[in-house]
């Protein structure tokens, strides 16, 4: 399968990565968790050619990850803000931050902190069963498959998957 092809597969992963996959849509995501806007910033922050950034915008707002906004109307100017489908990946942004913050701060420390607007504590997110509120971890998880993966293996059209259950 090739790479511009993941996002029809039958699994949830590789239909994220075909919209959120690339280092520069990460990065653009990033910024804009951190209240960059502007094509400029972006671009100053990034330090990523005008023509690579404008082709990661224009994908991230034909995804409706991202909306244009015009804030100036001579000339014509716009900004990008974080769609509702955009906000929904900040616990994947968060969980590359904790990632990174754990395996790859240097001596000097982390280089951001994430601070609860509500009550102000310095926090590291973590998942949580929402059932009984256990702290997770892969190796309390298992997979099964679901309503997609079934109805695909019963008209035979396994794609090489790994059949779940999975559990590290």
């Amino acid at each position: 399968m090739r790479w511009n092809e993941i996002s029809k597969m039958t699994c949830s992963v590789a239909r994220s990565l075909s919209v959120v996959g690339d280092r520069w849509t990460m990065l653009i995501l990033r910024d804009a968790f951190l209240g960059v806007r502007r094509f400029e910033d972006f671009q100053n922050d990034l330090g990523t050619t005008r023509h690579r950034l404008a082709d990661r915008l224009r994908k991230l707002v034909a995804d409706g990850i991202l909306k244009r906004v015009a804030y100036q109307s001579r000339p014509k100017r716009f900004e990008y803000r974080l769609t509702e489908k955009g906000i929904d990946l900040y616990p994947v942004i968060v969980s590359l931050l904790n990632w990174g913050d754990r395996w790859m701060a240097g001596a000097e420390g982390v280089p951001i902190e994430l601070v609860h607007r509500k009550c102000g504590a310095h926090i590291t997110p973590a998942l949580t069963c929402p059932h009984c509120n256990d702290e997770l971890n892969a190796r309390e998880m298992t997979a099964r498959l679901g309503p997609a993966l079934l109805k695909q293996r019963a008209r035979g059209k396994s794609r090489g998957h790994h059949d779940p259950p999975i559990s590290v």
